[in-house]
């Protein structure tokens, strides 16, 4: 065999393994970036998700004053900020904030009967935060979405699926509306 063509082609295996590195380590470091972006937009969410559950009890003794004998949707408020609280992982966090997002649909149903609570300065204060907050909670989720869009998009593309599996890289949850909040709250008076 002519030591020229050996040569050649342990060149052509190198060249092939050294664009096979190229290839891993930028199709990684996608994934990463992707990854941080996911995360960061999730911060952001949790940042909006923090306010809401600042304003929830300022919100709830104002009502308290007025509608003292609607306890069981004050408590079913309070009980839904706890679990907010007490929630670790995003999935938890985003199960947790349903059940508080529902909670607080009926606990402005209840205000809908007290129209001396809803004339109150400071009840409309704190109702104008909530539905500011409310707000940009919407637009972070939107955010974070878009994120999570992406980022699955990737790891499941072709080779960075590959490499996503390699790395551990798995699916994010996309943050979305809860069936009950889909239908509008009854108003009964």
């Amino acid at each position: 065999m002519d030591s020229g063509k050996i040569g050649r082609g342990l060149l052509v295996i190198l060249g092939l393994l050294g664009l096979f590195v190229v290839v891993l380590i930028g199709q990684y470091n996608s994934l990463v970036k992707l990854d941080e972006a996911r995360k960061a937009s999730w911060a952001q969410v949790e940042n909006q998700l923090q306010r809401r559950y600042d304003l929830i009890p300022n919100l709830v003794e104002t009502v308290k004053g007025y509608a003292a004998h609607e306890k069981e949707v004050l408590l079913e408020v309070t009980e839904a900020r706890a679990r907010v609280g007490q929630a670790k992982t995003p999935e938890e966090k985003i199960e947790a904030n349903y059940s508080l997002t529902s909670a607080l649909s009926r606990l402005l149903v209840v205000v809908e009967r007290y129209p001396d609570l809803k004339a109150n300065q400071n009840f409309i204060r704190l109702q104008d935060e909530l539905a500011g907050t409310e707000n940009r909670i919407a637009v972070e989720r939107r955010r974070y979405n878009e994120a999570v869009r992406a980022y699955n998009a990737k790891i499941r593309s072709f080779p960075s699926n590959i490499i996503a599996s390699w790395f551990g890289f798995d699916r994010a949850r996309f943050f979305e509306t809860p069936q009950e909040a889909k239908e509008a709250p009854k108003v009964k008076f």
